[in-house]
């Protein structure tokens, strides 16, 4: 079966990458749609939910780096398999967890199998990009944003109506990436292989670059906190947006889930165009209409009504998930050697960072309520103004 096309791109492969990040990002997302449930059983409180939200991230967070430096000098294309074991394991711990402790647990073990898969699965989509990297990154990180989307759906179809055992439903979503990530593996010498052709063939290629110790450090830097600030004001939303529409509009519980769907479904979108068009125009630029673009509309949600709220949701999410393809890329083209561990640092550190930035969150929706969160997250898009300071560096499409 050719599953290649002439630019060196795989998109069988990067379609079942997709597939795979949707199954593993659709498993974790249950955790935050479950919220409300978990909520009302045990009788927790915001502070108990923004812990929740650390506890799988930091899990998640303390070890994709250090797998993405490991697998960077010993590749092991079967690693996301084992990933996907805690998270199975960690989902039916869940789903019949007897208290507030083995709750904290179960988040912890499918936090740990998202930090095994990412890294890897990461470098397969570079391998397999060919020349097209913003596509491929694209297409990836699209099949993890429509599985953080279909979450709150299924909470709202099944979870909430028939109870937390069901989430034990959802084991099976683990097995059928395993399969997958199998084949995947079995790729992966073959590729790699070509992406060194291809390398070797390009002589202006990026990853011919190298960039002083200095660019590098300060474009880390520089993207880390874009990343963080974008992440912090998604998990205002992942893990508080229900809750602000049942307090402030009196929605039920499955509306609000629903209405928690589309804005995540707006990141699927997002992430894909944002991929496609810094292919095109460049990434500094993508990140640059990203990470300011929303500011407006952020300082009017807080007072929008029912329907203008949904509205600018949707926007903010769109313009503001369309960077992050560009900065993945961006901060690769950076450290070109390094592909698993700046997987793991944006997939694993900022994430981690963005389960801080919610539990802080939980202690200022318990003290000033729900609705004040939102009020200071909308200024959170602000902190764009350091991408001043990021490096132009030379490979970067329409500089």
């Amino acid at each position: 079966m050719k599953i290649a096309t002439r630019s060196g791109t795989h998109l069988v492969v990067l379609m079942v990458l997709g597939v795979t990040h949707l199954l593993n990002d659709l498993m974790q997302s249950l955790i935050p749609a479950a919220y409300p449930i978990l909520k009302e059983t045990y009788d927790l409180d915001f502070v108990q939910i923004g812990m929740i939200t650390l506890t799988f991230q930091i899990a998640g967070a303390l070890l994709q780096p250090v797998i993405g430096m490991v697998t960077d000098r010993h590749p092991a294309p079967y690693s996301p398999v084992v990933g996907m074991m805690f998270t199975l394991s960690g989902l039916v711990s869940l789903a019949f967890a007897q208290g507030y402790p083995t709750i904290l647990v179960s988040v912890a073990l499918i936090g740990i199998g998202s930090s095994i898969f990412h890294p890897e699965a990461t470098r397969m989509a570079r391998y397999a990009a060919g020349g097209r990297q913003g596509l491929a990154q694209g297409i990836f990180q699209v099949g993890g944003q429509a599985g953080g989307a279909l979450g709150p759906v299924f909470a709202a179809l099944i979870i909430v109506p028939w109870g937390q055992p069901t989430l034990a439903w959802f084991a099976v979503s683990a097995l059928m990436a395993m399969i997958l990530l199998m084949w995947i593996g079995s790729k992966q010498r073959q590729i790699s292989a070509e992406f060194a052709a291809m390398r070797a063939r390009r002589k202006t290629d990026v990853e011919t670059v190298r960039y002083s110790p200095r660019t590098i450090g300060v474009g880390l830097v520089v993207l880390t906190f874009l990343m963080f600030t974008k992440n912090a004001y998604g998990e205002s939303f992942r893990s508080f947006y229900t809750f602000y529409l049942i307090e402030r509009f009196g929605l039920s519980i499955p509306a609000s889930q629903l209405m928690l769907f589309v804005f995540l479904l707006a990141a699927a979108f997002g992430v894909l165009i944002g991929g496609i068009v810094g292919d095109r125009i460049g990434r500094y630029r993508i990140i640059w209409i990203s990470v300011l673009g929303p500011l407006p509309l952020t300082l009017i949600l807080p007072y929008a009504d029912l329907f203008w709220t949904g509205a600018l949701t949707i926007m903010i999410n769109l313009i503001m998930a369309s960077a992050f393809a560009s900065i993945l890329i961006y901060a690769m083209d950076l450290l070109p050697n390094r592909i698993g561990l700046i997987g793991g640092l944006f997939y694993g550190l900022n994430f981690g960072l963005g389960g801080v930035a919610a539990a802080f969150l939980g202690v200022l929706a318990d003290s000033y309520g729900v609705e004040t969160v939102y009020q200071i997250c909308s200024f959170l898009p602000l902190a764009g103004l350091l991408a001043w300071f990021l490096p132009r560096i030379d490979n970067d499409v329409g500089n």
